[in-house]
């Protein structure tokens, strides 16, 4: 798919893919329940920052909760279940080691449950029953003289095999590998075997092919290809599991008239080229298997969720920026159990929506 110039995008739109007309991919009518997880009275979300849902459909939400400290550097990082009614459960590690900025939560097919926090650098498996099964990276010790937030020097610092610069989100190919994007400073993947042992790392800080610029979520499809999505340089890469490139997905969608914003004015035209640009991925999900799987993926600016097939082609585009219901304010996680079944979790907004999309309307 070829990326139009900012000039293109800002005055006329863009080409979805490859000679296709976005303006005449639909917009795709939904119905969002926003009041799906039953809270107790004395229980309040953060900036929910990572949805998953697991085999029996109970939700688990990470969230930046269960913090009253100061502005900067008090813990942010907490997991909570519900049922697929979206009765509370339980909190999941409560006080544990590794919390401190939550990012992304995930279930992989065995109903483990993986959180990635990007404060302390590291990613933990749960077992179903809430347990730690397995650890990945190191925060830094609270004695150490250096303990302080990462710094991003240019050129960067290489990246060093099994520790972790603020990760993003971690996915599994079918041999069960782990692959982790990481993240804000190191811009690679990681993949470990399904023991948890170190196998390799891809990619560097860059825009080539191969590259990228804060890889913010990741996902894998039924043949185990990875799709990272590159939220920086505003496109997906998609590797086989070996991390050899395949393919590059973008997505160019004329933006509305008039856009309110959430907070702020509208993104510059720089701004616009990267991470707050129309279709860039911050968060992406795909449907699963057997049959036909799509994509989905949400931006930030100006706040809609984009289905596609696997190759790339846009079908269909909802939703927009705001804090009502059916608008979103930086959607920052998704899960997708089917195709028409989407929960989002909204960073500006502090909750979780459930969609249903009618796309036959």
């Amino acid at each position: 798919m070829k990326r139009c110039s900012l000039l293109a995008l800002a005055c006329f739109g863009a080409i979805a893919f490859g000679a296709e007309p976005s303006a005449n991919v639909p917009e795709i009518p939904f119905d969002s329940a926003h009041d799906v997880l039953k809270l107790p009275p004395d229980l309040y979300l953060g900036e929910a920052s990572g949805v998953a849902i697991n085999s029996k459909r109970h939700l688990f939400v990470f969230n930046r909760g269960n913090s009253t400290g100061p502005a900067y550097g008090a813990t942010a990082a907490q997991i909570l279940e519900f049922g697929p009614d979206g009765k509370y459960i339980r909190e999941i590690g409560h006080n544990l080691y590794a919390w401190s900025f939550a990012h992304t939560v995930r279930v992989d097919k065995y109903d483990n449950i993986w959180a990635v926090d990007k404060g302390s650098d590291m990613i933990i498996k749960f077992n179903p029953e809430g347990r730690v099964s397995m650890v990945f990276g190191r925060k830094k010790e609270a004695s150490d003289e250096g303990a302080e937030p990462w710094k991003h020097p240019r050129p960067p610092l290489p990246a060093i095999d099994g520790q972790f610069r603020q990760p993003t989100d971690v996915t599994w190919d079918t041999q069960d590998n782990i692959f982790i994007s990481d993240g804000y400073i190191n811009s690679r993947v990681a993949k470990f075997d399904k023991n948890g042992d170190w196998v390799k790392q891809w990619g560097t800080p860059g825009n080539k092919q191969g590259e990228f610029n804060t890889p913010h979520s990741i996902a894998a499809d039924a043949k185990g290809n990875v799709y990272v999505a590159d939220r920086g340089n505003r496109r997906i890469q998609v590797f086989d599991p070996d991390g050899n490139f395949l393919r590059e997905i973008t997505i160019d969608a004329p933006l509305p008239p008039v856009v309110h914003m959430w907070m702020g004015t509208t993104p510059t035209a720089a701004a616009q080229n990267g991470a707050m640009g129309g279709g860039a991925p911050w968060a992406i999900c795909i449907t699963p298997g057997p049959g036909t799987q799509y994509l989905y993926s949400a931006d930030a600016y100006p706040g809609r969720i984009y289905k596609l097939t696997l190759d790339g082609k846009l079908l269909g585009m909802l939703g927009s920026m705001g804090r009502q219901p059916k608008q979103f304010g930086w959607i920052h996680e998704m899960a997708c159990p089917s195709e028409n079944e989407l929960y989002v979790a909204e960073i500006l907004n502090w909750r979780v929506q459930k969609l249903t999309l009618h796309p036959a309307r």
